[in-house]
């Protein structure tokens, strides 16, 4: 009897001790799960705060760090004062900074609407490109050309990279320089700077008309008269001619057969006004600018012959096989006449105006011929203006 009961009492005291161990197996299991969450909501507060203040801090940094300009649509912030995707910015860019290559500015340029007309009043605008070494001597004599036809032309400048011109903010050169690189005379980045200058006055699509300048070049007529002689011409005004001799045809490489051949290879100068279409066709090629970039090296140039080629080939009708900027190669040499100050006279320039040359505009011919003139010495900027009231009408 006592072994029994003996034996049922051990029973129940097992019973009684394996009951307290579940309940601290629960308790220590409920412990630790409270803690995991503690100290996990504790954690991620941490690593939140951690990443959005990295965050921040990016953001912060590279927003910072770009230009507050009103009109640059690459910087985000712009674009509460400006609507980046307006109608109004596709067409007409205000601001020409920007961070596009070449390879993406010519293909951005080179798009065309295939729908006809636009969807706004469009004045057609004339395009004055001024590839320089730098300093503008003559931009008191152009200031005062363009004073007053705000709405009927641009301005694109290609300098030295880093160049700034330094004119007041109510000049139309004010921030007129485009994203540029170095270039030097004979290469083919004297060309590739043309094709930017292009390319980026394409983006304006009321640029109807384009005219290669440099620094030492002047107007010979009034503003009036050059755009109307301008828009009005059903022609391109781009020199192209077939050179027999060693300066033309003795630049042809037999390489370039038979996408090029000696028939078709032209020369002129570089100096060329042309229409949007032909600008559209210029920076969208890469067949012929990828063969000239290879076998057009000096003494082939490639600017005085790729566009002269690339026309004859393929717009011949459409260009009036001439230049309408003046130059002076009477004194022989393989660089034009210079003009300083002690040449300026109401005379010299009468004579260009009137230089006995006869020209076809739109199938009629005509005195009227050149609109420009190159070169002119900065001592000559003083006696032109002074010839701006009487002779040139400006």
């Amino acid at each position: 009897m006592k072994m029994a009961r003996s034996r049922g009492d051990k029973e129940e005291a097992l019973e009684k001790h394996a009951g307290l161990l579940k309940m601290v197996q629960i308790l220590s299991f409920l412990v630790v799960f409270i803690a995991g969450i503690i100290i996990g909501l504790a954690t991620s507060s941490h690593i939140n705060k951690y990443f959005n203040s990295q965050a921040d801090l990016f953001f912060t940094t590279k927003l910072g760090s770009e230009p507050s300009s009103g009109y640059n649509c690459n910087v985000v912030k712009s674009c509460e004062k400006v609507d980046c995707l307006s109608m109004k910015t596709f067409m007409r860019p205000v601001n020409l900074t920007h961070q596009m290559s070449d390879e993406e500015i010519f293909w951005r340029a080179s798009l065309v609407p295939y729908k006809n007309g636009y969807p706004f009043d469009r004045l057609p605008k004339v395009a004055f490109l001024f590839l320089t070494r730098g300093l503008l001597p003559m931009l008191p004599l152009w200031e005062m050309f363009f004073r007053g036809h705000d709405k009927y032309f641009s301005i694109y400048v290609h300098a030295p990279p880093g160049y700034l011109l330094n004119v007041s903010s109510d000049s139309p050169f004010y921030r007129r320089e485009i994203t540029s690189q170095s270039v030097k005379w004979g290469t083919m980045s004297l060309f590739d700077a043309e094709r930017r200058l292009l390319a980026n006055a394409l983006l304006d699509f009321s640029n109807e008309r384009f005219v290669l300048l440099s620094e030492s070049c002047i107007p010979v007529y009034n503003f009036p008269t050059v755009y109307n002689y301008l828009i009005h011409s059903k022609h391109s005004f781009a020199d192209s001619y077939d050179d027999p001799t060693r300066y033309g045809r003795g630049r042809y490489s037999r390489k370039m057969s038979p996408d090029i051949k000696l028939y078709q290879w032209r020369k002129g100068s570089q100096w060329f006004e042309i229409q949007r279409a032909f600008a559209v066709y210029i920076v969208s090629d890469t067949k012929y600018y990828t063969i000239f970039k290879k076998h057009c090296k000096p003494a082939c140039y490639p600017d005085e012959h790729y566009i002269p080629t690339f026309l004859n080939m393929f717009h011949g009708p459409l260009n009036a096989n001439r230049t309408v900027t003046w130059v002076n190669w009477s004194m022989g040499g393989p660089h034009p006449a210079t003009y300083r100050g002690v040449n300026i006279s109401e005379s010299l320039i009468q004579s260009i105006r009137n230089n006995q040359t006869q020209c076809s505009y739109n199938s009629d011919m005509t005195s009227l011929c050149y609109l420009f003139a190159r070169k002119f010495d900065p001592s000559a900027l003083e006696p032109l203006l002074n010839l701006t009231s009487t002779v040139m009408e400006f």
